[in-house]
């Protein structure tokens, strides 16, 4: 396999935020600490975080609530319902801190980020992964395990040692080759980044079961049967960076927003409501991106799991010139779900989707109409923007998204959202 060009004396590291839902409720909810705890998934469904606690127990994820939550109310635990309001504050928090520490980082997910450590005049890398950890817990109250090596798929094989493994203490450095080639061998094939399920399931039918042996397989083998992602994993393992970091991950294409509901839903004014909120939320993200939009479609869908009869049917408009005006995004958005809504129908889920986004620097002129950009409904979104993100979302909001919302998926469960609304503060007595 060509290397030309590449380095193999790099220095990434992954953090990786343990349990990172549960932890969020921890930090606020001390009681909850060495109890066995669920983040549940939309409307309650399905485990989406555990504790380890509730892995002890042999509860896998993504196993529905009600059938575990008898078994874990008897082991003194709780099952809490998801408050992403509270987790992407808590993300942003750990990021800053971590940016602290590198000024190269791609945060990956709401709870990974990469950091580039090349360059650092650092004599000991593990105790520096050892204070990105504990500083991390001291100031956000969130655990995180620390891999260290000189790619991003080593790094992740490192992170995964660093929290499986109780002697490591969550942070783990993997710099000589052989540790290196021990971690590669105990890692199954399909646990390698970006070995995906029919990868993993040819790989070993190729007799290619842990990462040590798909470091170590023949290069012409690679080249005929793997494509250039499989390529480039290869490559991580044998210690050459071919993945760089994505400092500026670049704009969404198409941007979705939909959620199931709480109930059937069969009266249309309810439905608008919740049109009115999805366009309202994706509008959100395509300013916040600096983008407009020149397409949107809306779609309704019946729940295909339950007897009765079915419909599920989308309908779309354009816009020219783009834009990212909220008023005028609903207004068509609503005009659209008259032309989609049938009566007679339980709807289970709506939603709606933007794309044709251009970044607004690259909008093109039309002579014919005045574009959003060069008039107040600019200024308006924006003074709009900015009273909701100070004073917390939904501040101000149109009228057509209407108030009770009883639609609005099933959240029972749902811890206060501490850190983003002014009732939810935690008090000091």
């Amino acid at each position: 396999m060509n290397t030309t060009g590449l380095r193999s004396d790099r220095i990434i590291a992954l953090v990786d935020c343990n349990n990172f839902y549960v932890s969020c409720e921890r930090v606020f909810n001390p009681k909850l600490v060495g109890k066995p705890v669920a983040v549940l998934s939309n409307n309650d469904g399905c485990l989406v975080s555990r504790s380890q606690e509730i892995k002890d127990l042999g509860i896998p994820m993504g196993s529905p609530g009600f059938k575990y939550e008898a078994l874990i109310r008897s082991k003194g635990g709780t099952l809490l319902s998801s408050n992403y309001a509270l987790y992407g504050d808590m993300s942003a928090r750990v990021m800053e801190v971590l940016s602290m520490f590198s000024p190269d980082i791609e945060i990956y997910s709401i709870d990974e980020a990469f950091l580039n450590l090349e360059g650092f005049k650092i004599r000991d890398l593990q105790k520096y992964g050892e204070k990105i950890r504990d500083t991390v817990k001291k100031w956000t109250g969130i655990p995180v395990s620390v891999g260290i090596s000189s790619t991003k798929t080593l790094a992740k094989v490192a992170n995964h040692f660093a929290k499986k493994v109780p002697g490591f203490h969550s942070c783990l450095y993997l710099d000589n080759p052989e540790r290196i080639t021990e971690a590669l061998k105990r890692t199954p094939v399909g646990d390698i980044w970006g070995i995906g399920r029919q990868y993993d399931k040819f790989l070993r039918q190729n007799k290619i079961e842990n990462a040590l042996q798909l470091r170590d397989a023949d290069d012409k083998f690679i080249d005929h049967y793997l494509t250039s992602v499989g390529h480039k994993t290869v490559l991580e393992l044998r210690g050459f960076a071919c993945i760089e970091l994505d400092e500026a991950p670049p704009a969404k294409k198409s941007i979705l927003c939909s959620k199931s509901f709480s109930k059937q839903v069969t009266d249309q004014q309810e439905l608008a409501e919740a049109v009115s909120t999805y366009v309202t939320r994706a509008t959100e993200k395509l300013r916040h991106q600096k983008s407009l939009a020149g397409y949107l479609m809306v779609f309704l869908n019946t729940n295909r799991f339950k007897d009765g009869p079915q419909y599920n049917n989308s309908v779309s408009t354009t816009f020219l010139p783009p834009t990212a005006y909220t008023p005028d995004l609903i207004k068509a958005a609503l005009s659209l779900l008259d032309d989609l809504y049938l009566p007679g129908f339980e709807y289970k889920k709506a939603g709606v989707m933007l794309a044709d986004i251009v970044a607004e620097e690259d909008v093109p002129l039309n002579i014919l109409e005045r574009s959003y950009l060069d008039d107040k409904r600019k200024d308006l979104m924006r003074a709009l923007d900015k009273l909701n993100k100070s004073l917390g979302r939904d501040t101000v909001f149109f009228a057509s998204s209407g108030i009770n919302k009883e639609w609005e998926m099933r959240r029972a469960k749902l811890s206060p959202q501490y850190t983003t609304k002014w009732k939810d503060i935690p008090k000091v007595n």
